[in-house]
Parts: structure tokens; C-alpha cells; sequence
């Protein structure tokens, strides 16, 4: 049985076509194909991996094909990887010949911007006549 330690892994097969969101508080390998979100602390994707649906994860190494949003502390995007999606990042890494269609956006500017409505609004102020 696994613990909630760092020491853990689950690990998914090529053979493997998993349908559902996935959350894991271990380290998951997924060389299979996933229809549905994946949240988890570190994620490897093998280069013969799908996945469709958006990633959560505080570490990612992405080698094979992601359909979706990809929100990471630490991202490496390796050189067989074709990502078709928006990436949030706070370290990123991409190999020369990783293909990404997409926008970058720093974290930190994800955050600004959902906070950005609340912050730029006007006040209002009575001018006396």
C-alpha cells in the first residue's frame, strides 16, 4: 500500500487508456494515453503518452503529446513533446525541437491578472459644488 511520502510512484503502461480525471498525492509516470485532468506533485510523461485534458503538478517532465492547459512550479518540456495549450510556469526548461502551440505566462502574471478587475477599478468620488 503507499504512503503519502515522496519516496512513492504510480506509474501508468503503455497499454493503459485511462478516461477520468486523475489525482495522486504520489509521483505518477504515465506512458499510456488520459482523457481528463491529472493533479499531482510530480508528473512524468513518457514520449509514447496522451493526454487530454489540462495538468496541475509542482514538478512536470513532458515528453510526449498534452491536449490541455499545463500549470507547474517546475516545467521541463523535452525535445519529443508537442503541447497544444496554454502553459503556466515558474521555472521552464524546453529542449530545441519541442513544439508548442500556445501561450507562456509566468505564474505570477496568471495571478496579477485574475486580480487585475478588483485592482483597477475606479472609485468613485463626490466633488463638492
Amino acid at each position: 500500500m503507499a504512503t503519502r511520502s515522496n519516496s512513492t510512484f504510480s506509474v501508468l503502461g503503455s497499454d493503459l487508456a485511462i478516461k477520468g480525471d486523475i489525482k495522486a498525492s504520489a509521483d505518477l509516470h504515465i506512458d499510456g494515453s488520459v482523457e481528463g485532468d491529472i493533479a499531482c506533485s510530480s508528473l512524468v510523461q513518457g514520449e509514447t503518452s496522451t493526454v487530454t485534458g489540462a495538468i496541475k503538478a509542482e514538478s512536470a517532465r513532458l515528453a510526449g503529446t498534452v491536449n490541455g492547459s499545463i500549470t507547474a512550479r517546475e516545467l521541463v518540456i523535452l525535445k519529443s513533446a508537442k503541447i497544444n495549450g496554454d502553459v503556466f510556469y515558474d521555472a521552464l526548461t524546453i529542449e530545441q525541437g519541442a513544439q508548442v502551440e500556445g501561450r507562456f505566462a509566468h505564474r505570477d502574471a496568471k495571478k496579477a491578472a485574475a486580480a487585475q478587475p478588483q485592482a483597477g477599478k475606479p472609485e468613485l468620488q463626490q466633488v463638492a459644488s
